[in-house]
């Protein structure tokens, strides 16, 4: 095969420089600063490259005597430019197969030309360091200088290759490869001697054409931002800004191909935890653009500013050109306005300053509540009641209206946008007045602190709160006896309130000037608008508050209680005198009986039970007023006697074929309830299970009377407990039966 030396000459020494290679590139894959190959052979692809090799060669078997087998050759690479790592190559150079010691004279010496077309698979592994694989298939024309001494001797042949690419990458532009390979070759002519198998190791360098994408020459800028002036951003809507844009913003391509991948994010340092994902797109074509809205998750920081604040963000834009991962940042200046601030765009926005979880607050409106309690009618709306409470409660702090003068609600009305200030609920409390937006944040957000609906009304120049009573639309006489002081939403009656009044005039003044505002627009429902406020929250959650006590002095429970039983007497006297005066004039049993319901509600039992006998000296056989007397006696205490009114008017309703109506339903829940109070639970169980009978999902609130009473000594006995009806029994609920004793307006 040949000597040692040609071996260690020829192939050893290539084989120590790879070795050299292969230590160097361990530390270059340690130094890897991209995510995957892929981005590395897009990141570092070239358009072309040219380079020179050299390359020792020894046959396996078939050559006459031991030679020296040398290529040298010139390449030409061009990478496929959508695939980066398959490269097609073409290589044209010399092979020389000198016999040893022959020095150029031996019989057998010649040399041959040659032109390959290839293709390699090389990624790279990191900046510095890549592996292939090389296939090849060449023509080869070979001559034989010394075998004829008369002429040259020559004939054609082919040899492929298959071999292994080791690549060091000093800098972009230039490489030095090792390239072990196995070759087979085969003569087209007669010259056979040299056919067959053969292993070489070759050494190249070449020069990669290209810009080095690390260089700041090749720094890509190929996003431009167009944003004009941004618009201010407003604490009070943190939580609207983290999922719907404050501002848009357009990105444009300059480049002349398009951009892939694309990551937006904007991030505001000291007010934000970490950067917001604005955008992801597929793609930007080619001087193209596209608008792109902001969105920011601000954190509890922005609260913590007064007035308005210079600010300064970035918005970063992460994309791929050319295969080639980028990243761009913008400046963006806007002005960050505190928690009071707001632009009347939309309505809805006051939502956010309704602050029902203020601590603050809720001590304020259980106060009010703990001292009223007392003067709480349990037959009475109890929305309305509340209503009334705080309206008096805050007219007692001296809490007054006074006009912003410039009445930027107004301008918004008219169409033009302006910002305004509206004041949380704990402020508008300490600084003991503010305009109708801070009035009405202070009024629903006291409400809603006490499991009240509320929402707010907004009229030209003007917004003012409502609050849901519960009542269904056909009882608004159990509130008042015109129609028109209540609107319906949902088949619910709400109550709107003029709270620019309060402190200079009634509950009811503002009550029916809230009325009249909204039947103002009535055949122009442009020109208003109701929101709840449940609803306006779900968009614009509530201000974050740091919650403190604020230390206000309240007044004293004697105080407050006189001023609410004025507001409560005007109210009752005046829905009460409109009721006794349709009674009067029209003479028929149903007005007296509604007129008797409201007497019973506003607590006046002994006017109620005149109404009801007037009822029922029209019609004796009236059911309803039969049960609503019982009602009476039951309001009193006289259990026995309830039941006695309320058995008559059953069996009534039974005679006339409605047994199973929801009147005689509700009478058998009151028969339930009565006999509940005097301890006779099996009675009361029998009187509840009919009244499920007949609709159980109507009764549901009432199950407990199912069950009450269970495992007590005394439970079946009739008249157990007399002694101490009307008070709280074992395993019963006779204190709270005020609460659920139901009027019947008619059979």
């Amino acid at each position: 095969m040949g000597n040692n030396h040609d071996w260690i000459d020829g192939v050893h020494v290539p084989v120590l420089f790879m070795a050299v290679l292969l230590a160097l590139s361990t530390g270059a894959i340690g130094a890897q600063t991209r995510q995957s190959e892929g981005d590395l052979n897009n990141y570092y692809r070239f358009p072309l490259s040219v380079g020179a090799e050299y390359k020792s060669l020894q046959a396996f078997a078939g050559f006459p005597s031991s030679f020296v087998v040398r290529e040298i050759a010139s390449e030409l690479r061009a990478p496929i430019p959508s695939i980066p790592v398959l490269q097609p190559f073409f290589r044209a150079g010399n092979t020389s197969y000198l016999e040893t010691g022959s020095a150029g004279g031996g019989t057998w010496d010649h040399s041959q030309w040659f032109g390959v077309l290839g293709v390699s698979y090389s990624t790279r592994f990191s900046k510095n360091f890549e592996l292939g694989l090389d296939l090849s298939g060449a023509y080869a024309q070979t001559y034989f200088k010394n075998l004829d001494p008369l002429r040259v001797t020559g004939s054609p042949g082919w040899f492929a290759d298959a071999g292994a690419r080791i690549g060091l990458i000093p800098s972009y532009n230039f490489a030095v490869d090792v390239h072990p390979a196995v070759r087979y070759a085969q003569t087209l002519g007669p010259l056979t001697e040299f056919d067959g198998f053969s292993f070489g190791v070759g050494f190249s360098v070449s020069y990669r054409f290209g810009q080095d994408p690390d260089s700041p020459a090749a720094l890509i800028r190929a996003l431009r931002l167009s944003s004009g002036k941004l618009p201010p951003v407003f604490a009070a809507m943190q939580s609207y800004y983290a999922s719907k844009p404050f501002a848009m913003i357009t990105l444009t391509n300059d480049e002349k191909a398009e951009l892939t991948d694309i990551e937006v994010s904007f991030f505001q340092p000291g007010y934000m935890d970490a950067p917001t994902p604005v955008a992801s797109l597929a793609s930007i074509p080619a001087k193209g653009s596209v608008e792109v809205g902001l969105v920011a998750a601000f954190n509890q920081e922005v609260f913590r500013t007064e007035g308005s604040t210079p600010l300064a963000g970035e918005l970063s834009v992460r994309y791929r050109f050319r295969g080639r991962p980028v990243e761009q940042r913008f400046p963006l200046s806007y002005e960050l306005m505190d928690r009071t601030a707001i632009v009347w765009d939309d309505d809805r926005k006051v939502g956010a300053f309704i602050t029902p979880a203020d601590s603050a607050l809720r001590n304020y409106a259980s106060y009010i509540r703990q001292n009223l309690k007392a003067e709480t009618l349990a037959q009475l709306n109890e929305p309305l009641q509340t209503a009334v409470q705080v309206y008096a409660a805050l007219g007692r702090l001296g809490l007054i209206y006074q006009a912003d003068p410039s009445s930027p609600f107004i301008k918004a009305q008219t169409g033009a946008v302006a910002l305004d200030s509206v004041s949380l609920g704990r402020s508008t409390l300490v600084r003991g007045s503010g305009d109708c937006d801070d009035l009405t944040v202070l009024f629903a957000s006291l409400l809603e602190s006490v499991g009240i609906e509320t929402g707010f009304i907004t009229v030209p120049g003007h917004i003012y709160p409502a609050f849901n009573t519960k009542l269904a639309a056909r009882d608004y006489k159990d509130l008042y006896p015109d129609r028109g002081m209540t609107f319906v939403v949902n088949d619910q009656l709400w109550v709107p309130v003029e709270i620019t009044l309060i402190g200079k005039q009634s509950f009811l003044d503002a009550w029916r000037r809230g009325a009249e505002l909204w039947r103002l627009y009535e055949t122009d429902a442009t020109q208003r608008a109701f929101n709840r406020t449940a609803e306006a929250q779900a968009l614009y959650r509530p201000v974050a508050l740091r919650e403190s006590d604020l230390g206000l002095q309240y007044g004293s429970k004697e105080e407050l209680t006189a001023i609410y039983r004025s507001e409560f007497t005007g109210l009752s006297n005046a829905a009460l005198s409109e009721l006794s005066a349709i009674a009067a004039k029209s003479g028929d049993k149903k007005d007296w009986n509604i007129l008797g319901i409201a007497y019973a509600r506003y607590g006046k039992v002994k006017e109620a039970e005149t109404a009801f006998q007037r009822a029922l000296k029209i019609d004796p056989a009236f059911t309803s007023t039969q049960v609503n007397l019982g009602n009476i006696a039951y309001i009193q205490k006289e259990y026995r006697k309830a039941i006695a009114a309320y058995q008559t008017a059953s069996k009534a309703l039974d005679t006339q074929g409605k047994g199973s109506t929801l009147s005689a339903q509700m009478v058998l829940v009151n028969t339930s309830l009565a006999y509940n109070a005097i301890s006779d639970f099996t009675s009361a169980k029998t009187a509840f299970e009919k009244a499920v009978a007949i609709n159980a999902e109507r009764v549901r609130d009432f199950a407990y009377l199912a069950s009450v009473g269970a495992g007590t000594a005394g439970a079946g006995t009739a008249g157990a407990g007399i002694a101490g009806a009307g008070s709280p029994s074992v395993g019963g609920r006779a204190s709270e039966q005020t609460e659920t004793i139901q009027f019947m307006s008619d059979e």
